[in-house]
């Protein structure tokens, strides 16, 4: 039975959501949770039967983290995987962790609970050596229970052992972590918990969510980004069957009805008029707009020697320019969120990526204090970035308020592709010399990116913006990160002019930046060795000084059977399709995790199609805590890579985005789907690092390089669509 076909059958699934029940038995009391990052309470509760509930404030987002934090916990505690139960996301239990982005659940989301788990195993062995009159050292744990050794007779569990109040212990800097010899659980691959009950239906996604008198709602969006609501016209869908009111403030306007189906029909029939709005330029000159948009910030993240003069000595001299689109998050499922406001006070059930942010940005809307708002979590259809959930759950809040009853608001299609935020374009000039002997001498790059204003806080949710609330905030991640080169050239410097973008809404995209960045990096790095004469993988180990690095791309060549030679391939010229490969290489941040890729391309020479056969990739992210769950994440991030190189792209008149479905804007269909390899390269003793992001950084560049190894040409604007292809086939004169 498939998952629609079981909730058919099944009817509506009815959630109920109570804390007091496993909060009150995990903590032996009815007193309140402690909210105290400094105490071992505030991050978890060990109850009497000895089920661990571990507080996160990083939430899963179908990511698996779920399950790779509570193995870490699991483990530093000596506890079956079965006996931890994760809360995740909940504003009034959980401690503000940061938002779940930038892949930091592992190293910093992780690292806080490992800490919290050593600190009170280390406590429960004190207690038990009290109890049972031994020493800390003539103890040991198996499964939540501590026995002497040589004396398993002489035991006492977790359970027994937790007194009423809870642990009253400060965390503990420096309690000693278990040597990665001791472990039982990380590094094991523990399939994920939610697979089950997403292949049974039983899953609760955010969209089959519930709570008792709610009503559904559908915002009515403006038909030009700026435009102004003149009026509307309430009687034009009174005949609705279902349909309850028509609520307003300001420019915010939205139907609500007793069943989705009504709102649906309802927010298609009413009459509403808006202003004329054509602020957005044209988009055939979005890049020559984007140059020119005025600087907010100068950053010069490398400066190494005399780069001027390298240039005017240099035996042959290079430029490029890199454009990169604007996309869309395009998440399968549209937005959906579930809030209820009564009393001042509103309780929101949320897919958001930083429930706890969110408390203030909506509490902002609503004019209530932060307090106030009270945010859980519930899985949604995925982000990979801030797309639309946030300011759906900011709709659903509102509309909750005006309409005073409990309210699910989930987005449309043309809502989800139309007015979730876009990753800002991004334009970079590159500028190299090498010298008689095919040695680099200069490297100068100039980024044009979007600034960054203000925090999380001030971002312009749709409701906020709309509704009359001012927000300025434009918050698109660390954008500048990864401009500069990894390799040791002697002379190189690299600009960051931030620009105070004032085109479409953005927010973060997966690997917001980092992408942009190494494919203009990595490419050109794969222009200057074809100058040079010089085959791509020794050309860049040769500036390679990292040995993890050295160790990364190596893998990656002899993974892919890497044949050394200069680009392009000999004999490209026969048949109509061309075969290459390409590399590409990135220390994520230039601080953290390591990524060597190597991708095999056919590009069709008639009608300029690339498609993407095989990727090899090697990756070091250190301790890999779950190696299934980080494959899964490398090989999710190089597929949708692959359809964000090939395909996507926002369209959009002077008005508003006119991409908002998935045949405006295509995405990557499972025919299409490369073969992956992914080889681990597991460092048990290092610090575990992030894998959400990492692969996917390299992946446009990987693919360019491929493309020019096959047929000769080079392709510097993402993304790669049949027609750039031809084009540039037409001016590269192949």
């Amino acid at each position: 039975m498939d998952r629609r076909t079981f909730l058919k059958n099944s009817g509506m699934l009815v959630v109920g959501f109570s804390l007091a029940g496993p909060l009150t038995r995990a903590l032996g009391a009815t007193s309140a949770k402690s909210m105290n990052k400094e105490e071992v309470d505030a991050w978890l509760a060990i109850a009497r039967d000895g089920t661990v509930t571990v507080y996160s404030g990083k939430v899963d987002l179908g990511t698996g983290t779920k399950t790779a934090l509570a193995q870490m916990v699991a483990e530093e505690l000596d506890v079956p995987f079965e006996k931890i139960n994760m809360v995740m996301g909940d504003t009034a239990t959980t401690i503000d962790q940061g938002q779940t982005a930038g892949s930091l659940t592992i190293p910093n989301g992780g690292g806080q609970l490992r800490r919290a788990a050593a600190t009170a195993r280390k406590a429960l062995l004190e207690q038990a050596g009290k109890k049972l009159g031994a020493a800390p050292g003539e103890l040991t744990v198996q499964d939540g229970t501590v026995m002497v050794r040589g004396n398993a007779a002489r035991s006492v569990s977790y359970g027994d052992l937790v007194s009423a109040g809870g642990f009253m212990t400060k965390v503990d800097a420096k309690a000693a972590l278990k040597k990665p010899s001791e472990h039982k659980l990380v590094g094991k691959s523990i399939p994920r918990v939610d697979i089950p009950g997403k292949v049974t239906g039983e899953f609760t996604y955010i969209h089959d969510f519930r709570v008792p008198g709610m009503l559904h709602a559908r915002v009515i969006r403006p038909t030009g980004i700026g435009a102004k609501l003149m009026s509307y016209d309430e009687a034009s869908v009174r005949d609705v069957p279902g349909f309850v009111k028509v609520v307003r403030k300001q420019d915010f306007v939205a139907v609500v009805a007793r069943n989705e189906w009504a709102a649906v029909k309802a927010a298609r029939k009413l009459k509403v008029q808006w202003s004329q709005w054509e602020g957005l330029p044209d988009q055939k000159r979005v890049y020559d707009e984007w140059r020119k948009l005025p600087v907010g910030l100068e950053q010069t993240p490398m400066k190494v020697g005399d780069v001027r003069k390298a240039l005017g000595q240099a035996s042959k001299k290079l430029k490029a320019t890199y454009e990169f689109a604007s996309q869309s998050h395009a998440s399968m499922g549209p937005a959906c969120a579930v809030a209820d406001f009564r009393d001042g006070r509103c309780t929101i059930w949320s897919p958001s990526q930083a429930t706890h942010s969110l408390q203030s940005e909506v509490a902002s809307v609503l004019g209530v204090p932060k307090a106030n708002v009270h945010l859980m979590y519930v899985d949604g259809s995925g982000c990979y970035g801030r797309n639309g959930h946030e300011d759906c759950t900011a709709d659903a809040a509102l509309v909750s308020m005006l309409a005073g009853a409990p309210v699910r608001v989930q987005w449309m299609r043309e809502d989800e592709h139309g007015w979730d935020p876009k990753s800002p374009p991004t334009l970079v000039d590159m500028e190299g010399g090498i010298d008689a002997s095919g040695q680099v001498t200069a490297w100068r790059s100039e980024f044009f990116i979007a600034h960054r204003v203000g925090t999380l806080d001030d971002f312009p949710l749709l409701a906020a913006t709309l509704s009359g609330v001012p927000r300025k905030g434009n918050y698109t991640g660390n954008l500048e990160n990864n401009a500069e080169p990894p390799y040791a050239f002697p002379n190189a410097l690299t600009e960051v002019h931030r620009l105070n973008n004032n085109m479409l809404r953005t927010s973060h995209l997966r690997t917001p930046g980092r992408m942009q960045n190494t494919f203009a990096n990595e490419v050109f790095v794969d222009e200057l060795a074809a100058a040079a004469g010089a085959d791509p993988f020794r050309f860049r180990l040769k500036y390679l000084t990292d040995p993890r690095g050295q160790t990364a791309l190596s893998t990656a060549a002899r993974m892919a059977g890497w044949e050394t030679r200069p680009s392009p391939q000999p004999g490209r010229g026969k048949g109509d399709i061309a075969r290459g490969r390409g590399m590409a290489y990135v220390r994520y941040n230039n601080t953290i995790t390591y990524v060597g890729l190597v991708t095999e391309v056919e590009v069709n020479k008639k009608n300029g199609k690339i498609r993407v056969t095989r990727v090899w990739c090697s990756h070091d992210c250190g301790q890999v805590i779950n190696p299934d769950g980080a494959i899964n994440q490398i090989e999710g991030g190089i597929v949708q890579t692959v359809s964000r190189t090939l395909l996507e792209e926002v369209k959009f008149n002077r008005s508003r985005v006119t991409s908002v479905d998935w045949e405006s804007y295509p995405i990557l269909r499972f025919p299409d789907a490369p073969e992956i390899h992914v080889e681990l390269i597991n460092r048990p003793e290092e610090t575990p690092w992030g894998a959400g992001e990492m692969s996917a950084t390299v992946t446009p560049a990987a693919i360019s390089n491929a493309v020019y190894d096959a047929i000769g040409v080079r392709l510097r604007s993402v993304p790669f669509t049949p027609g750039k292809v031809l084009e540039q086939m037409r001016l590269q004169r192949v």
